[in-house]
């Protein structure tokens, strides 16, 4: 039963894009979502309510919009491809509360739009169905620009998934695993496999949730001293440590002080990057940052 529901979401789904006479750009990364058990489990993980703003990315032809309109106070959807807005315009045009924006959320304002729009919200969470091709750099911008989000909800490749909740010294662990985990803490959700999407992808996906820290779980007395040290540790994945920083990367210093530096912190400098624990990157990199000071 439930996945005739599944089929026939995505005969609907393939229906409306031909009534419309759309074709979907593979340069976009769209695909779009045709199993509402996916969805509720997203919205479980939301958590909204209706004292919540929510920020979509990427809303498509508006499944996973449709939801959210239900759960949360307020919805601002952002959507790139400009042929879809006379869609989504039309499907919520008695609801108020859900407001339809074209644009590129990669130039957008995004403090000005979450003011505007979600500005009376008690909480505000991002809820999206990420296109694979700009899910990191999307992600980043969320994060550093220290937006006021309670939580983010995205589905993404299994792969990407899989390096966000990854664990020191495993294969998927990286860079991109040490900065999110700087700014959130980060949760595998459930996996989504490539059927349940219209069209279907080659790979995989899955949700994760990261809810947005307070403060750092570290102290660090140079955030952008501590993201250079992680960029330069992982940048050449079979280097030890000694060898990987050495490079000119952090702050030009040579050798000879950086294996200082690692041996006054007690760090190993025969370690790999992957082995390093957020909390022994925001050491390494205040010790860097009192030696280059002096």
């Amino acid at each position: 039963m439930e996945r005739m529901d599944e089929v026939r979401i995505a005969e609907r789904t393939r229906q409306l894009l031909a009534e419309r006479g759309l074709r979907l750009k593979k340069s976009l990364g769209q695909h779009f979502l045709t199993d509402r058990r996916i969805l509720d489990k997203m919205m479980e993980a939301a958590g909204l309510g209706p004292e919540a703003g929510v920020l979509e990315i990427g809303p498509g032809i508006g499944a996973l919009t449709e939801r959210l309109a239900v759960e949360a106070g307020q919805v601002v959807a952002v959507e790139l491809d400009e042929r879809l807005i006379p869609v989504l315009s039309s499907l919520f045009s008695d609801q108020p509360h859900v407001r339809i924006v074209q644009g590129d959320v990669m130039s957008l304002d995004l403090s000005r739009l979450l003011q505007d729009h979600l500005g009376d919200c008690r909480r505000i969470s991002v809820v999206a169905n990420l296109p694979y091709y700009v899910t990191t750099p999307i992600l980043m911008r969320l994060l550093e620009e220290k937006l006021p989000l309670d939580r983010i909800v995205i589905m993404i490749q299994k792969e990407v998934a899989e390096r966000l909740t990854a664990s020191p010294g495993s294969k998927a662990y990286g860079s991109i695993t040490v900065a999110t985990r700087y700014y959130a803490e980060t949760e595998w959700v459930t996996k989504v496999p490539a059927h349940v999407f219209v069209p279907r992808p080659q790979v995989d996906s899955a949700v994760i949730r990261l809810k947005i820290r307070q403060r750092p779980p570290v102290e660090v007395r140079d955030e952008a001293l501590l993201f250079r040290v992680i960029r330069a540790a992982f940048g050449q994945r079979r280097k030890t440590l000694l060898n990987a920083l050495s490079t000119g990367a952090v702050d030009g210093e040579g050798k000879e002080t950086i294996s200082r530096v690692l041996s006054e912190t007690g760090i190993d400098p025969k370690r790999r990057g992957e082995t390093l624990s957020l909390e022994e990157f925001a050491l390494l990199s205040n010790r860097l940052h009192e030696v280059t000071r002096n």
